[in-house]
């Protein structure tokens, strides 16, 4: 089963997984994490509901009782097992992929993710090994609505947003179950139907094409700011009134402005190592500490905790808060910015403007390599940079990131496909190509064929 990742289990269904192997999942979750009952939510997904249907099987044969959410955004399922007291749940999703994708995303106590190395590396190897004995006392299958809450919540974060225009995306995903009952009638809404098959564009707002309409109807309507979420509305990407996509790192930087200045908190910050290095400078202005992690909600999530961070985020549109238990949500970061926006248009700046003010350099965006021989390849780059120019940092946690008076690389391999991304940020765009230029020579003895994505 190829469905084992570093995050999550996700892959296509009834190829790379099935409703055997997600019945035998269920049955040992309650185990691994010492749990008698477990939050179970679901996206709108056409394979969801027998996902749903088999995993609880498993869990209620293992004797633990299943709290059904019924359909859930993914950080609803976060903020219901930290707010409510669970070691245990399970997100039925396949987050930003195509229709034919499924998975689940397991957290634990406090809702800190459970990853290949933290308890789902142990799961796949009990399946191979295990023998399942239905236990004799079945738990139960119990209906929880946590909605009224969690819509409860959420509008601690929501300011007066009359004088916004805005447009929103919802991707035909899980946002649409929520985001109504906050942002009301005003915005121009569209792909806003809950449908699985995703019929209008794939729910992944880093792929420009799925950006396209968002970016059209901000400019046809004149709007303030377009707001893009995913398929299980973890993540969300944003769109200036000139109907620009905005990098998601810079958004980090933006959030500075509720957080630390309009709340006037001081402390933590967490980017990943893909972040501008602009960001970090940003933030250092308002009197707060950038830390830099690994990428990806199994080791965000947890570094924010431990460095009791306030808010942090990543180069794919997570972002993460201390007050929402050190897990991401999109909605959340939605709001937040928008109030930003809001209140910053009464002092006559628009989101270009604010953007502008933070970024700094020239960014590649995100380059993928096709590229087996990946650590060879990585090593490669690196050392050839290091011999003839001096660092002034270097990094090795995710891949390289390396630094230099001018200019900043990372790369780092993909845990799933057979990529290396890089991503290069300088202080103009001639010395931006020019390096570029140096390592897609020293990689072009390694690749396959090489795939600009990200850009936008």
């Amino acid at each position: 089963m190829g469905a084992f990742h570093a995050y999550d289990i996700r892959g296509i269904y009834n190829r790379d997984f099935n409703k055997d192997d997600v019945y035998k999942i269920g049955y040992f979750i309650p185990r691994l994490l010492k749990a008698n009952k477990v939050f179970v939510g679901q996206d709108v997904r056409v394979s969801s509901p027998e996902i749903y249907e088999y995993l609880c099987k498993g869990i209620t044969d293992a004797g633990a009782d299943v709290y059904n959410l019924g359909l859930a955004t993914t950080p609803m399922v976060y903020w219901s097992t930290a707010k409510y007291g669970f070691k245990a749940s399970v997100q039925i999703t396949a987050s930003h992929n195509s229709k034919e994708y499924n998975g689940l995303k397991v957290s634990r106590e406090n809702a800190l993710p459970v990853g290949l190395d933290t308890g789902l590396g142990t799961i796949q190897q009990w399946m191979a090994t295990e023998v399942i004995v239905p236990a004799t006392n079945k738990g139960r299958i119990v209906d929880q609505d946590v909605k009224p809450e969690y819509l409860a919540f959420q509008r601690k974060y929501l300011s007066d947003l009359t004088n916004l225009k805005m447009a929103v995306d919802c991707s035909n995903g899980m946002a649409a179950l929520l985001i109504k009952d906050l942002l009301g009638d005003a915005p121009i809404y569209i792909y806003d139907d809950l449908d699985g098959n995703f019929p209008n564009h794939e729910p992944n707002p880093l792929v420009e094409e799925n950006v396209a309409e968002l970016k059209k109807q901000v400019i046809q309507h004149q709007c303030d700011v377009g707001v893009i979420f995913d398929g299980d509305a973890d993540r969300v990407m944003f769109v200036d009134e000139k109907g620009k996509f905005i990098s998601p790192d810079l958004i980090i930087g933006l959030m500075a402005h509720y957080f630390l200045e309009e709340k006037g908190l001081k402390g933590n910050v967490l980017q990943d190592i893909r972040t501008s290095k602009a960001v970090a400078e940003y933030i250092n202005t308002f009197g707060s500490t950038m830390h830099m992690w690994r990428v990806g909600r199994a080791f965000a999530s947890i570094k924010l905790r431990e460095i009791d961070g306030i808010f942090g985020g990543e180069l794919a549109g997570h972002y993460y808060f201390r007050d929402f238990y050190y897990s991401d949500s999109g909605i959340m970061a939605a709001l937040i910015v928008l109030d930003i926006v809001s209140k910053q248009k009464t002092k006559g700046k628009t989101l270009s403007e604010l953007i502008n003010g933070i970024r700094k350099y020239a960014n590649s965006g995100e380059i993928n390599f096709r590229i087996e021989k990946k650590q060879e390849a990585m090593d490669a780059v690196r050392n050839y940079f290091v011999t003839s120019e001096t660092p002034t940092a270097s990094y090795d946690f995710d891949g390289y990131r390396v630094e230099f008076p001018e200019w900043w690389f990372n790369i780092r391999p993909s845990n799933t496909e057979p990529y290396l991304r890089f991503l290069a940020e300088a202080r103009t765009e001639e010395m931006l190509d020019q390096k570029l230029t140096i390592i897609k020579g020293i990689l072009k003895v390694y690749e396959d064929s090489s795939v600009l994505k990200g850009k936008h």
